[in-house]
């Protein structure tokens, strides 16, 4: 793949002048050279995405519970605003499988007014991360919790859709292990019309030639099935007509969800939840489609763009939508320059249903689960498994759990419950490379001029070093290394070269060193101390307390300090 990329390397993107707004919007800036063979690439990829777009669209609606008009009208609409204000210029927005067990949840508990409801708040925290600049903060998502609900609601997907998949007429509980229970109790009532139908969609889906892929295989698992109900009306199999009467040829009509305090606060964890996966999947799908054509985007114009794009979709029946990885990456692979590309997709799938929409009626259930399959499969990651399972046995066990809780609890506990046990196993492996440590003339492992050997270091001065970062994990280290000594010792130094940063626990251990030695009449001298925790040291008062003589710039200068005290 090639990509005349403007931005790679280019001067003009590190000047300071140029126009901030210009330069974060992708739909701004790539008018300045834009060109009729620009544009053309742009139309063949939206056209190929917008098409690709449309079975996906239609499923995730249905599987979100939904009507398949809320999918598509979400994929235009959502489409749309996030390629023209988002901050990745081939993003491509819509309604996403991730969202889909979260979305059903909350449909089934408090029908479509409240996702409306929790959309719209949703895309005001979204637009908030990004005005407030949190777009970097995916960073600090550990990779075995993004990856563990990743695979976890993969499995969800597979299993909401095998009734439909099977042609059973049977009402599904909320919970994917309810699900598999009634599932199994009504196996024998599958209809084999149904499941054959749905077969052939998953071998098209899954088998259709690669030489063929001009056409996308989703798109031809939904045709042709579709054509055989028109053609054949076997009875007893579910389509988009005879479950939601086919899809409106229209405009949808104003929406205006009903908003009061106590709905909004009941509503706001599930606003949350879905506001805390939308950043994710977009912010995630930005860098893979940064790694594909050698750019970079900006993180919070792409929270801004995805934040309006969720507020306003509800007013219109949409639903909660993301940047789609999938998608995005079939928008790169088609050639896509712009984002201009994303707004034709957007375009493509608006003519489809302002045209095409009376045939979407004959559209079976079974091929639409089919595709979904396919969609679970691939989101899933499955490798990941072996991958981490060959790593630190911490991640893997946060991988695991984080997979578990997706599937039989919610995503919102599985992802607490993983960001608390990733944080709780990355402070433990903190706590185990800091040390704290007595230095003597014969102990000491330094080199040069930071070495004690050979030196005067006067009588009564002990020297301790800290290696590692000094914080909460690892505060109880310096009081139990302090009162090891055998004597009160004159004056004690701390050599702190290797402390990269110390947060407000350490802080508060030196503090209440100091009134011990002040007590004990022990003078206490910081040697090497580095920049994070000086400025810790001078914005906290530390400073005064110790004296800023009895902060050194190395061991020398601590050992004159130290022998000029005690002469």
């Amino acid at each position: 793949m090639t990509d005349e990329s403007p931005a790679a390397g280019t001067p003009q993107i590190a000047k300071p002048h140029t126009n901030l707004r210009s330069n974060r919007m992708p739909s701004l800036r790539c008018l300045r050279d834009y060109n009729a063979q620009t544009f053309l690439a742009d139309l063949a990829a939206g056209v190929t995405v917008g098409i690709v777009a449309l079975p996906l669209a239609i499923g995730f609606g249905i599987a979100s519970g939904v009507t398949p008009a809320q999918g598509l009208w979400t994929a235009i609409i959502a489409g749309f605003l996030v390629s023209a204000l988002g901050g990745s210029k081939v993003q491509i927005g819509g309604p996403t499988g991730a969202f889909v067990p979260i979305l059903a949840a909350i449909v089934a508990q408090y029908g479509y007014d409240g996702l409306a409801l929790a959309t719209i708040i949703a895309g005001m925290v979204l637009f908030a991360m990004g005005a407030l600049k949190l777009g970097n903060l995916i960073k600090f998502i550990p990779y075995p919790v993004v990856a563990g609900f990743t695979s976890g609601i993969a499995v969800i997907i597979f299993i909401g859709q095998l009734k439909e998949f099977l042609g059973l007429r049977v009402a599904m509980p909320l919970h994917t292990i309810h699900q598999l229970a009634t599932l199994a109790q009504h196996i024998f009532e599958t209809h084999a019309p149904t499941v054959a139908l749905g077969a052939l969609a998953l071998a098209l889906s899954f088998f259709w030639p690669k030489k063929w892929r001009a056409i996308p295989p989703s798109i031809v698992a939904i045709v042709v099935p579709t054509v055989l109900i028109a053609l054949l009306h076997p009875q007893g199999v579910q389509t988009i007509g005879t479950k939601f009467g086919g899809i409106p040829q229209t405009f949808p009509a104003l929406h205006l969800p009903v908003v009061t305090f106590a709905r909004v606060q009941e509503l706001m964890m599930p606003a949350l939840t879905i506001a805390m996966l939308g950043a994710i999947e977009s912010l995630l799908s930005a860098i893979v489609a940064d790694g594909m054509i050698e750019s970079h985007h900006d993180s919070n114009q792409e929270l801004i763009g995805q934040g309006i794009a969720n507020f306003l979709c509800p007013w219109f029946g949409g639903i909660s939508a993301t940047g789609a990885i999938a998608r995005t990456a079939t928008n790169v692979r088609s050639g896509a320059k712009t984002s201009v590309a994303g707004m034709i997709h957007a375009l493509t799938l608006l003519v489809v249903v302002l045209i095409a929409a009376p045939l979407a009626k004959f559209i079976p259930l079974a091929a639409l689960s089919a595709v979904l399959f396919g969609v679970a499969y691939r989101m899933g990651e499955w490798d990941n498994f072996v991958t981490l399972a060959r790593g630190p046995r911490s991640d893997y066990l946060v991988l695991l759990i984080t997979f578990l809780l997706t599937v039989t609890f919610d995503l919102t506990i599985a992802v607490g419950v993983g960001m608390l046990l990733a944080g709780a196993l990355f402070v433990r492996q903190m706590e185990e490379i800091t040390h704290i440590k007595l230095v003597t003339d014969q102990k000491d492992v330094s080199l040069g001029s930071d070495s004690i050997h050979d030196k005067n270091v006067p009588e009564g001065v002990v020297v301790y070093r800290i290696e590692g970062p000094f914080f909460f994990g690892v505060a109880e280290k310096l009081e139990l290394a302090l009162t090891g000594a055998r004597a009160i010792p004159r004056i004690v130094i701390l050599r702190m070269r290797n402390v990269p940063a110390v947060d407000a626990t350490g802080l508060r251990a030196l503090e209440i060193m100091l009134e011990r030695f002040h007590r004990k009449g022990t003078q206490l001298i910081l040697s090497g101390v580095q920049a994070q925790p000086m400025k810790v040291f001078f914005e906290s008062g530390f400073v005064d307390k110790i004296g800023l003589d009895n902060i050194c710039a190395n061991i020398d200068a601590s050992l004159a300090r130290s022998l000029a005290m005690t002469q």
